[in-house]
């Protein structure tokens, strides 16, 4: 079991470090009271539990529960089968001062709204646990995105959380799919639905996507997209993207789109996390005219 302790100084990123931990699907739990940490750890021991990696915030909001963390920390360090990390987010005065201003939150232990008088006291409170700190982040400098590649960087290389990339295909006739992020337009290629024999199949047949790759258009436009996708992809994870959704279209959605939605699936599989969606090849064949 590897368990991942996020704590540090109210405003530092802590809610941003834990979605770093959920992309890379781990289990998450937010402002757990430190008490409660060995019936959770025992839980998660239990026959038939799936869960491997865990990443729990604690922080100054459990009030009189959290001075237990320190406790806490050193019973898990003693358990058998256990590793323990402690992952520690701190900033400078300043910048936490002028974050606080900036969402007009309440400081947790700012009394009478004395922003600078809570950050005070709480690295005092904190001042143990930071000792504890297997890793501290200063987060002073980072914005979301480098907060999160720095959070990543702790994790084991295996880890990390990669960019998820769909592949979805769709037919212009029944409406452009709102979440795409690329989308390509495929309807120059020959379409099978003229073929009786190939109208009610879908390009997941065999027979559909051997008519398709047949187009003497093919296989230069797959160079080209791929060339294309193995450009942008690694910038778009790069900046930050965690799911990408490239979506390819033909009239009806469900033979040409299919098909070219298939096949870059199957190129991407081995390097992505890559799934495929088909929204509308599950329509009747012929629906609404020419697919």
């Amino acid at each position: 079991m590897e368990l991942t302790i996020i704590t540090g100084l109210s405003g530092a990123g802590k809610s941003g470090a834990m979605g770093a931990f959920e992309d890379a699907e781990y289990f998450c739990v937010d402002n757990l009271p430190p008490r409660l940490l060995p019936s959770l750890v025992d839980l998660f021991a239990l026959e038939g539990s799936k869960v491997e990696r865990a990443a729990l915030v604690f922080d100054v909001r459990g009030g009189v529960w959290f001075e237990d963390l320190v406790r806490e920390l050193d019973r898990l360090a003693g358990m058998p089968g256990m590793t323990t990390r402690v992952l520690f987010l701190e900033a400078s005065d300043d910048v936490l001062l002028a974050r606080f201003r900036e969402t007009r939150r309440r400081h947790p232990l700012a009394d009478g709204g004395e922003v600078l008088r809570g950050i005070e006291k709480e690295r005092q409170l904190l001042a143990d646990v930071r000792a504890r700190a297997d890793v501290v982040i200063d987060t002073s400098d980072m914005n979301t995105w480098q907060l999160r590649e720095a959070v990543a960087q702790v994790m084991k290389p295996g880890d990390r959380p990669r960019m998820r990339v769909t592949f979805s295909s769709f037919g212009f006739k029944h409406g452009v799919p709102r979440e795409a992020d690329l989308m390509f337009d495929v309807r120059f290629l020959r379409n099978p639905h003229y073929v009786p024999e190939l109208t009610a199949l879908t390009g997941e047949d065999a027979a559909v996507a051997d008519y398709v790759a047949a187009d003497p258009a093919y296989d230069e436009f797959m160079a080209r997209l791929s060339a294309l996708l193995d450009h942008v992809l690694p910038l778009y994870e790069a900046e930050g993207k965690r799911h990408l959704v490239v979506a390819i279209g033909c009239t009806g959605g469900r033979h040409r789109s299919v098909t070219v939605a298939e096949a870059l699936a199957a190129r991407y599989s081995d390097d992505l996390d890559v799934s495929v969606a088909h929204r509308d090849a599950g329509r009747p064949a012929g629906a609404g005219g020419p697919s």
